[in-house]
């Protein structure tokens, strides 16, 4: 099974009404060991920070053309406080409620990001954000690019 490290990024750009955008980059080393990258990025126009980083993650794992063993790393507590620290399984138990009933935000993206993972065996990894840090500064780079100039999505095919 393929290897892939999968680098996240959201950016709302400090407002809800205003344009956002997500990036990934997909990283994984061929059958011959060349390393590859693959990147894509969008902007999205209405929305927040949270969504965006959901939908990096989203992105990524729905541009893999086969099961692959798969490390996310983010920068947003979020996004992988809810894998590392089963908050997703308690909500899910709860149907879609968190702690004294109130609801869970973007319940549309977990569930799409839920069936995105399905095929690959998937972990998460938290990375500090916005200090340079260099597995997440490309894709800080992209997200900003995206909420600045709108659509720039690349093909993300795997190769053989």
């Amino acid at each position: 099974m393929m290897k892939v490290t999968l680098y996240t990024d959201g950016a709302a750009r400090g407002n809800p009404d205003g344009p956002g955008g997500y990036g990934a980059i997909l990283q994984y080393v061929d059958r011959e060991g060349r390393l590859h990258e693959k990147e894509l990025s969008a902007g999205y126009r209405k929305t927040t920070n949270n969504r965006m980083e959901l939908m990096g993650v989203i992105a990524g794992l729905e541009a893999l053309n086969r099961p692959c063993r798969v490390e996310v790393v983010s920068d947003s507590a979020y996004v992988v406080k809810a894998f590392t620290e089963h908050w997703l399984e308690s909500w899910i138990k709860k149907g879609w409620k968190r702690g004294r009933g109130e609801p869970v935000k973007n319940t549309d993206l977990w569930k799409r990001l839920l069936k995105a993972m399905e095929p690959h065996e998937t972990v998460f990894r938290w990375v500090k954000g916005h200090d340079g840090h260099p597995e997440n500064e490309r894709c800080d780079r992209l997200a900003t690019a995206a909420a600045d100039h709108g659509p720039l999505l690349e093909d993300t095919g795997l190769e053989q």
